[in-house]
């Protein structure tokens, strides 16, 4: 009785048939008891993973399932006089292409995402003029920490960035952790034209090795596995020195594999040895632009 006279005070209030008001009851019951479940596997059977990035994805997949689910079910429920499911979701993709087409991208990308894995968490990608650390990937937009920018060798920035994961299949992107785990990186170092300057390369070659010997066995098991999945061939992994004339000297250009979150570490380290090598010898001097005047008389070269 006491239900009967709340049904048609609802129906005499807000106009809502018996039937409507039993479809928002009910949709309203299995969203509440979805999220309840939810909660529930979340504290007894995710919470107590320890690996954090096991249990990150864990809880996204658990999100992704119990909102496919509470969807599905309470379309049934306003959509019960139709037959077919297919038919349902035909009728809401044809909608959705119509008036959400950004979104719908961005969702076929988040898939594509998943799927084929160009990226992950924790990667580190340049997509567009974006850069940095892969820290979240949702349905319709994936985050990255960023880095670079006004930041010095690709250092946090502290921002975090929101991309739509449409942009996908729309920019180019670079990841520099997928398959070969390291970079090439160059330090020019120029020195006088009066300088020993094959004395100082060979001092350069001697830092390098110092400093990047331990990455290149690394990178050359890596380079092994990545094999497997990309042609990737490199013939030499150790590093290198490359002799250039510049206007103001001689460059010489360590060239060296490194990690991509430690470029600005090692590049400090060989910087460091290098002032102290360097410090050591007279007859090397770092070049910069200057401005010089010759005198074939004075430095007895002759008229």
């Amino acid at each position: 009785m006491t239900l009967s006279y709340l049904n048609d005070w609802i129906h005499n209030f807000f106009g809502l048939s018996p039937e409507t008001q039993t479809k928002i009851f009910a949709s309203v019951f299995v969203i509440v008891l979805g999220f309840l479940l939810k909660k529930i596997i979340e504290k007894y059977l995710i919470r107590p993973i320890e690996d954090i990035h096991d249990r990150y994805r864990w809880n996204k997949t658990l999100t992704y399932f119990n909102g496919v689910v509470v969807f599905v079910i309470v379309g049934r429920i306003w959509f019960e006089g139709l037959q077919s499911l297919a038919t349902f979701f035909g009728l809401l993709s044809a909608g959705a292409a119509i008036a959400l087409k950004d979104p719908l991208v961005s969702l076929v990308g988040w898939l594509f995402i998943i799927i084929r894995k160009p990226f992950e968490e924790g990667d580190r990608i340049e997509i567009g003029n974006s850069k940095g650390d892969v820290i979240d990937i949702r349905l319709f937009q994936f985050s990255l920490m960023e880095i670079g920018n006004w930041v010095d060798a690709e250092n946090s920035t502290g921002r975090v960035i929101h991309i739509p994961n449409g942009e996908i299949f729309t920019k180019s992107l670079a990841n520099y952790t997928k398959g070969f785990q390291f970079i090439w990186h160059e330090i020019p170092v120029v020195v006088t034209f009066e300088s020993d300057w094959k004395k100082a390369k060979k001092l350069l070659e001697e830092i390098a090795d110092k400093n990047t010997v331990h990455l290149s066995k690394d990178a050359e098991k890596n380079l092994k596995e990545a094999n497997q999945k990309f042609m990737i061939f490199y013939s030499i992994l150790t590093p290198k020195i490359f002799t250039k004339v510049k206007d103001s000297g001689v460059c010489l250009t360590m060239r060296y594999l490194c990690n991509p979150r430690k470029r600005r570490v090692t590049e400090e380290l060989i910087w460091e040895d290098i002032l102290t090598e360097f410090v050591n010898h007279n007859d090397i001097d770092f070049a910069y632009p200057t401005q010089r005047f010759y005198n074939n008389l004075t430095e007895g070269k002759g008229k």
